[in-house]
């Protein structure tokens, strides 16, 4: 066992910043090693000097990278079918860290109308004030989106499906109309729900030549692949070399940094992900055609459902479908009374977010925005890992005492 690197002489605090012991190599584990860091140490200033944090073979500063928080990055790439990834604070600072790496005074960056709230805030509130322009496109109609495309787009938001409606996109026409129209501009795509397991967003028709992809996507990790409703992290995926240096750089300077507890925590729950997905798709699945029989409800929107939105597209480019499903009650029915339903439901926790191990239910009023486009009140229901026919039962349960 090796001894202090100093004198014998040092004082005993001395003793133990520097102490010399290192394990012996060769263990293994199932569990990825934890490594928490600041500085990072150098063996000598030549080493120092020659290291570049946008080299992941060498370490700089804990700020830029441990071999935890790259052993992630390299497992999200593969998750999602990319080359590159970097971790940021959450999904929504994914988010700003494309607009912000990718969008200069005088650009525009096009978003779809059913987007998530706060990526259509972002645009309308900080990237306006900077002076970058903003257009919202409707994703069902791919002539929307070549109307609102130019020589001023320098970035496109595709999310599939939309959030709260659910309605699903032809991913393909959408990527092949920015290609055909503004080649310079970036495709980016939240794959947030997709979670790399539901389709490749690097590889939309397998077969062409060369692949038809995005650019990049982001990924709220705080859903899927934690999966315990305890973390919040996001990510950035893409192919590029030159795309992952040039957000690279916008990581570097804005400091985004992520806790090396929660890399731990999303490492942990990425190894069940496949299963959790393929477990809460099918729970809801079965939710969804219960509720096609029921009265109370105009319609039922999710994309593996026949009638939904964007069904036809969603059959033709995926193999799964998450565990979101959002319930369109019958505009006679009041809001207040939707509401109520909400409250008297027993296993649903009422929030925000989806994916955990807790079903949810949250209520949307269709008084603006892309759920103004649906007479009734939407409840978006986030489908747990509880038994199907307890949360059926439940639901039924609420349902009566609506009734009544």
């Amino acid at each position: 066992m090796a001894e202090s690197r100093g004198d014998h002489d040092d004082a005993p605090s001395t003793r133990q910043i520097h102490h010399g012991y290192v394990p012996p190599a060769g263990f293994a584990s199932v569990a990825p090693a934890m490594h928490r860091a600041s500085t990072v140490l150098f063996k000598d200033v030549a080493a120092m000097r020659a290291s570049s944090w946008l080299d992941k073979d060498t370490y700089t500063y804990g700020l830029h990278g441990t071999p935890t928080s790259f052993t992630l990055e390299a497992r999200l790439a593969t998750l999602e079918g990319g080359t590159h990834a970097m971790l940021v604070p959450s999904g929504l600072a994914a988010i700003a860290l494309v607009d912000q790496s990718l969008l200069s005074s005088g650009d525009t960056v096009l978003i779809p109308s059913n987007a998530y709230f706060p990526n259509r805030s972002l645009a309308t509130h900080e990237l306006a004030r900077w002076g970058i322009a903003h257009r919202f496109y409707d994703p069902m109609d791919v002539e929307s989106l070549r109307a609102a495309l130019g020589p001023d787009v320098a970035l496109v938001w595709i999310e599939p499906p939309g959030s709260v409606t659910l309605e699903f996109p032809d991913l393909r026409a959408l990527v092949r109309t920015v290609r055909a129209h503004a080649p310079r501009a970036v495709v980016a795509l939240d794959n947030t729900w997709g979670s790399g397991i539901a389709f490749d967003a690097f590889d939309l028709d397998p077969g062409t030549s060369p692949p038809l992809a995005v650019d990049l996507t982001i990924h709220a990790l705080t859903k899927y692949p934690s999966g315990g409703a305890d973390v919040m992290m996001g990510s950035v995926v893409m192919r590029s070399q030159a795309l992952h240096d040039q957000l690279a750089l916008t990581h570097c300077r804005l400091g985004l940094g992520v806790g090396p507890n929660d890399v731990e925590l999303v490492l942990r729950g990425l190894q069940t992900v496949a299963l959790r997905y393929a477990a809460q798709d099918a729970s809801a699945r079965r939710i969804a055609r219960w509720a096609l029989g029921r009265k109370e409800f105009a319609r039922v929107l999710h994309p593996a459902t026949p009638g939904s939105p964007g069904h036809e597209h969603w059959a033709a480019q995926c193999r799964a479908a998450a565990g979101l499903a959002t319930l369109a009650f019958d505009p006679a029915i009041a809001p207040e009374r939707v509401d109520r339903f909400v409250d008297d439901l027993r296993l649903f926790g009422i929030g925000w977010s989806w994916a955990g191990p807790m079903s949810l239910a949250v209520p949307y009023r269709p008084d603006s925005g892309r759920v103004g486009a649906f007479a009734g009140t939407l409840v978006r229901l986030s489908i747990g890992l509880e038994d199907a026919d307890d949360l059926i039962r439940d639901l039924e349960q609420a349902l009566e005492k609506l009734a009544a």
